[in-house]
């Protein structure tokens, strides 16, 4: 029994749901999101509740039910609220800016890296702080975790890409040896 997946998800104000088949689709404020779950599971809705169940019983369907849940509540929450993730830029020289949808980076490469905005998501720089916003939370996390990898932060200096807030682990450099002449 997953502890996730029996629980029911409010539907705020605003935040429209209908269900076709396999297909869930979801509608609010910021935009609308669709969804195709797998047919072990199915969503329904009741009283401005939504409650996600097991359809046909499988090793598969117990291990869905609570991913589905949650897949489904973060619709949900994408077209009320939206999802944003920050990234910090750290190193002498780094530099980030906004030529028109797309990140143009300079990360000490012999060359400036361009990042091509993803349909559904919107960057916004502010001085060494990237901001990725969209309504979907797989699409925001990806694309943060694209633009980490192409400079990731490295233990020494703590120079590169890491998420706002993120801790890096340094690692003492090389000690200077004592010459025994």
């Amino acid at each position: 029994m997953s502890k996730i997946g029996k629980q029911p998800i409010a539907i705020p104000e605003g935040v429209t749901v209908s269900i076709d088949g396999d297909l869930v689709v979801v509608k609010g404020p910021k935009g609308e999101l669709k969804r195709q779950l797998t047919r072990e599971i199915k969503v329904e809705v009741k009283d401005k509740e939504a409650l996600v169940n097991i359809a046909k019983q499988t090793k598969r369907s117990a291990a869905l039910w609570g991913l589905s849940r949650m897949l489904v509540f973060n619709m949900i929450e994408g077209v009320k609220n939206g999802f944003e993730k920050k990234l910090e830029i750290e190193g002498v020289g780094y530099k980030v800016a906004l030529k028109g949808n797309d990140l143009i980076l300079n990360l000490g490469f012999s060359h400036p890296v361009e990042f091509k905005a993803v349909p559904g998501v919107v960057f916004k720089v502010e001085k060494n702080i990237i901001s990725i916003s969209g309504i979907d939370k797989e699409i925001v996390g990806q694309t943060a975790a694209n633009i980490r990898k192409i400079r990731k932060p490295e233990p020494y200096k703590g120079k590169g890409i890491h998420y706002l807030g993120e801790v890096i682990r340094r690692k003492a450099g090389k000690k200077a040896v004592k010459s025994g002449f």
